[in-house]
């Protein structure tokens, strides 16, 4: 079954996106608007994070928003009743701020992920729930390519309280049969990601210097292997498996299943953007003691359970993404 087929079942179903004003959920939104959704958005725009209304820019009239805190269960509770399928991106999205602010992490990506469970328990029983998780729940990387069974041992408590919230959504499923699904993402990337500060998207970041013609600087050699997913890809496969029902109870790599060296990465910027320069430097104090290694995923059980087959290329994805940041940067940069 094709594509379009498989999404037209979106048509007038009842969607809720939380953090959906962020990079991931604004992306999905579009996509799901397109096939005739019922899209309500649940974003608390916290200043550190992606949240920007620009993001909804052509499909704002065809979307409810509402600024509001997953922590907030009145707010949750006045959302979740009559919902077909809920997708939860909000999160604290900073790996190097999670050990600065422990306890706000410890709030927003665990309890927030609690409070949306025990609403949909008790309200909304049957709705499909699906979470956003991270390969850093994983840690150091023993073995490439990384399949779902490798251990799980967090280097940093933003891997801990992804992994917690994994088992929130594993424990749901088993005790009290909610309909959850996890995905695991790799390095997410693409249009209407944030570029204001170095903290969650490393293309983000290295092609906003490149475009400001400064230089990018690359912590030791550079040699070490990430995959980058973009996010066209990433928002396709949360929903089909948003309307597959053999992905339930389940967690699944979602990549693009090929890596590339973080030096290569910021090659093809500089090549594509055509100014900014690369610097190596040295790794600062206590950055690599949570460097888990090169990465490559395993997709295959993704694709075998939705049908689903990444199709952009790292090159073709920091192309795209150039295209759009060369004409709406000004929108993604703080006055």
């Amino acid at each position: 079954m094709n594509k379009t087929k498989i999404l037209n079942e979106y048509a007038d179903k009842q969607i809720l996106i939380t953090g959906g004003l962020g990079f991931i959920g604004s992306n999905l939104a579009h996509l799901l608007v397109s096939y005739g959704a019922k899209v309500t958005i649940l974003d608390n725009l916290a200043p550190l994070y992606g949240g920007n209304i620009f993001n909804l820019d052509n499909i704002r009239d065809n979307v409810r928003v509402v600024i509001g805190d997953i922590r907030d269960r009145k707010t949750v509770d006045s959302l979740v009743p009559k919902l077909n399928i809920i997708f939860n991106f909000a999160a604290q999205v900073s790996p190097t701020d999670s050990n600065l602010i422990p306890f706000e992490d410890l709030d927003i990506n665990c309890k927030g992920h609690l409070t949306i469970l025990e609403s949909c328990k008790q309200l909304n029983p049957t709705v499909k729930i699906l979470f956003s998780s991270s390969r850093l729940a994983l840690g150091k990387i023993v073995e490439n390519p990384v399949t779902e069974d490798h251990p799980t041992q967090p280097l940093g408590l933003y891997g801990v309280h992804k992994l917690t919230a994994e088992k929130y959504y594993y424990l749901y499923n088993k005790n009290y049969a909610l309909r959850t699904t996890v995905l695991r993402l790799t390095n997410p990337y693409g249009e209407r990601q944030q570029i204001k500060h170095s903290k969650y998207s490393i293309p983000g970041w290295f092609m906003r210097l490149a475009m400001e013609g400064k230089p990018i600087k690359i912590f030791g050699d550079g040699t070490q292997k990430r995959d980058y997913v973009y996010v066209t890809d990433i928002v396709e496969a949360f929903a089909r498996a948003g309307l597959n029902e053999n992905t339930v109870g389940n967690i699944y790599n979602c990549g693009l299943g090929q890596s590339v060296e973080l030096r290569k990465m910021a090659e093809l910027i500089v090549e594509i953007v055509g100014t900014g320069s690369i610097e190596y430097v040295p790794w600062p104090e206590n950055y690599q003691r949570e460097e888990t290694g090169s990465f490559e995923s395993d997709i295959s059980r993704l694709k075998q359970a939705i049908g689903w087959q990444p199709k952009i290329p790292i090159k073709e994805g920091l192309k795209k993404m150039w295209q759009y940041y060369k004409i709406n940067k000004d929108m993604y940069i703080p006055k």
